[in-house]
């Protein structure tokens, strides 16, 4: 993974929106510049896998620009996506609480930038800051409810649902209507092989809700796709019950 420190790239995707994390943002003045003086900006790529089941948490990480996926691993090789964390959160929360190995995969969906903290470092600034200590209790406790939502939805949900779903939180997440996920990213998100990821995309797509050539996907029908998806999008999305939000009130 190459590191830069501190200095931004030019070519920033959306340069008209501020390289912020929202929960970093969100503390007050004072612990933000304490976590900042910790942190450096490191870059990751498509792919990179930032943390393993059972391995040592080393670093936080706070995304600004990038998307990771958290799978949840059986046998090695079975996975699901049980959430997924852009720059309204971050990832290695638990080792406040002194869990030192990760509990899932962690996997950059969308290349980008995040704040890297060494963990330890984290845990001694964790203790002695109260705001951080109120906000992580509700971030992390936001993530589990959703992670069960997603547990719930994955067993009893039809798959052209949950791909909705998982589609539309996508978008969310990204602030767009366009992105890439392959098929193979899709398979291990839901836990299916990937010729049934085809097919529910096919038929989305003949719906006309969705295009979907080669990996790049367009939301051609936000509201239609929406109703066709199951009910714990309107749970999980950013403003729903369990939504993101939530944690920032």
């Amino acid at each position: 993974m190459h590191t830069h420190h501190h200095h931004l790239a030019e070519d920033d995707r959306s340069p008209t929106r501020a390289l912020v994390n929202r929960l970093l943002s969100s503390l007050p003045e004072e612990e933000q510049g304490q976590l900042a003086r910790l942190g450096e900006i490191v870059k990751v790529e498509v792919g990179d896998v930032l943390y393993e089941p059972g391995q040592t948490v080393r670093h936080v990480y706070f995304p600004l620009d990038c998307l990771l996926s958290l799978l949840a691993v059986a046998e090695g090789r079975m996975t699901l996506e049980v959430g997924s964390v852009g720059r309204e959160g971050m990832i290695g929360a638990p080792v406040v609480l002194g869990h030192e190995l990760a509990q899932v995969r962690a996997v950059v969906q969308r290349a980008g930038r995040a704040v890297r903290i060494d963990a330890g470092e984290f845990r001694l600034a964790y203790a002695r800051m109260e705001p951080l200590q109120r906000l992580l209790h509700r971030y992390t406790d936001t993530l589990l409810a959703q992670a069960i939502q997603i547990a719930v939805c994955s067993r009893f949900h039809v798959l052209e649902a949950r791909l909705a779903r998982s589609l539309l939180i996508t978008r969310d997440r990204l602030q767009s209507d366009k992105f890439h996920l392959t098929h193979e990213f899709l398979a291990h998100a839901l836990g299916v092989r990937r010729v049934g990821v085809t097919k529910a995309a096919s038929a989305l797509q003949n719906q006309k809700l969705i295009s979907y050539s080669r990996g790049n996907i367009e939301i051609l029908d936000a509201a239609g796709l929406e109703a066709v998806s199951c009910r714990c999008y309107e749970l999980v999305k950013d403003e729903g019950l369990i939504g993101i939000s939530n944690v920032f009130v």
